[in-house]
């Protein structure tokens, strides 16, 4: 290959990447705006939570904390229903919060002052979320809201976060120059946009492409491949924890509001008799407490005459969480499995999401990804005015299709890659493929009229 025709092969593969890059951006801004906006929020629920609801969450220690079936019927005294979750209280300084579905069908949580039994007030149940609030702001995050097609829709746009990452660092470094700029170097006009663009990328692309590939265990098909994979190499929840207790079809993540992602669908045991006296709230409280379950945790009631109690725990340091089950007439435990019992994968894959949630080391963790998620709106902010400054009248200023497509097979080899280890981006790569393809056709056509 000749030196002149190296060069021409390298520009048209600058010119396709950057065109790609382009289509792929303007597809995903609107998504990344959303997950940046929710994510931020989001990272910080429990300090929101605490604020706009302190007068439920927070008491004046007494002396004595009253017996947990004391707090439960002080609970149902003033919202009559059927607990199905009771929530010690995780700090001398917090109240206790019973779930209760209520005659209406919908569940609450009730907050109780854990010394004197008095009721603090109630919120529609939030789940994991905490409050109704953070429970909108998680829904839009996932944009549980549109169904199916939304987690698909967010599963592809961080897929292809992940992309756009690799394919600016590329365009970042131009052709005859060590480094693509690391400063603002423009003081106006589109110019300032793309190094702003420019400089906001190469500063923080690792923690976007971080925050993509840890949020992904929650999608449908990447995540769901991912689980099923871990564990068939017995390197996610490995089988053997069970112990040959009969177990139901109801999945972990349907008996509590907040499972380890790595356990959701393993199924919750049965007890070992549908008859008899079921256990007091107090002695289970009393007996997982001795198990040395950390504060924090919820203890979720048995459903129907087989059912179990389950406690589970979801704390700031992952290596503390864990779940337990125990047969509701005996108080036997049937299962008990913390993140050391993890298989590897299953173990990154908490660590991961933890440190996604900004559980892992407090408000720095916070702090640090709330500044990716800024950074991803100043992303999508620049490039959606780059578009805008570019764009010529009455088009959408997509950059052309490069005359000459002899891109090298190292990097056709790649974009194969990526569509297999993320199969909604491959999808849609052929859905753009198609289209280049027939604009290249239609063009042709034209030039040859």
């Amino acid at each position: 290959m000749t030196e002149q025709t190296k060069v021409a092969a390298g520009a048209a593969l600058y010119r396709a990447v950057w065109r790609w890059h382009f289509i792929a951006g303007l597809l995903v801004l609107p998504f990344m705006l959303i997950l940046a906006v929710t994510g931020g929020i989001y990272l910080f629920k429990d300090e929101i939570n605490d604020a706009t609801h302190a007068h439920l969450r927070f008491v004046t220690p007494g002396d004595e904390v009253l017996a947990p079936s004391q707090i439960a019927s002080a609970a149902l005294t003033a919202h009559p229903g059927e607990i199905k979750a009771y929530t010690p209280a995780r700090a001398a300084d917090r109240s206790a919060e019973v779930d209760i579905l209520g005659p209406d069908g919908l569940k609450d949580t009730v907050f109780v002052d854990p010394y004197t039994g008095v009721v603090l007030g109630s919120l529609w149940d939030g789940g994991a979320a905490g409050s109704p609030a953070m429970y909108v702001v998680r829904k839009l995050h996932s944009l549980d809201y549109v169904g199916w097609l939304g987690n698909r829709m967010i599963e592809a746009a961080a897929g292809w976060m992940v992309l756009l990452v690799g394919t600016g660092i590329y365009l970042w470094m131009p052709r005859g120059r060590k480094v693509g700029t690391v400063r603002i170097k423009a003081t106006r006009g589109r110019p300032w946009w793309r190094d702003l663009h420019a400089v906001t990328g190469i500063y923080t692309g690792g923690f976007i492409v971080f925050l993509a590939m840890t949020g992904l265990p929650w999608s449908a098909v990447w995540g769901g491949k991912f689980y099923d994979y871990s564990y068939a190499l017995g390197l996610g929840m490995p089988d053997g924890y069970w112990s040959g207790a009969p177990v139901s079809t109801r999945p972990l993540a349907d008996a509590v509001d907040r499972a380890p992602w790595i356990m959701e669908k393993q199924p919750v045991p049965v007890s070992a008799a549908a008859e008899g006296v079921p256990q007091t709230l107090d002695a289970v409280v009393a007996r997982v407490e001795a198990l040395g379950i950390v504060p924090g945790y919820a203890l979720s009631m048995p459903k129907g005459p087989d059912g179990v109690f389950t406690a589970s725990v979801y704390p700031a340091d992952i290596s503390d969480e864990r779940v337990i089950h125990l047969d509701q007439y005996s108080g036997e435990v049937l299962y008990d499995a913390g993140f050391a019992d993890l298989g590897t994968l299953g173990r990154w894959a908490e660590w991961g999401i933890s440190v996604h949630m900004g559980q892992e080391w407090g408000l720095v963790n916070q702090i640090v990804l709330l500044l990716a998620c800024v950074a991803m709106v100043i992303l999508s902010v620049a490039a959606a005015v780059m578009w805008w400054k570019r764009r010529p009248s009455g088009g959408v200023g997509v950059p052309q299709v490069p005359a000459d497509w002899r891109i090298p097979r190292t990097l056709l080899l790649m974009a194969v890659a990526a569509g297999v280890f993320f199969p909604l981006v491959g999808l849609s790569m052929l859905a753009l493929a198609a289209i280049e393809l027939a604009v290249w056709a239609v063009g042709r056509r034209r030039r040859l009229a």
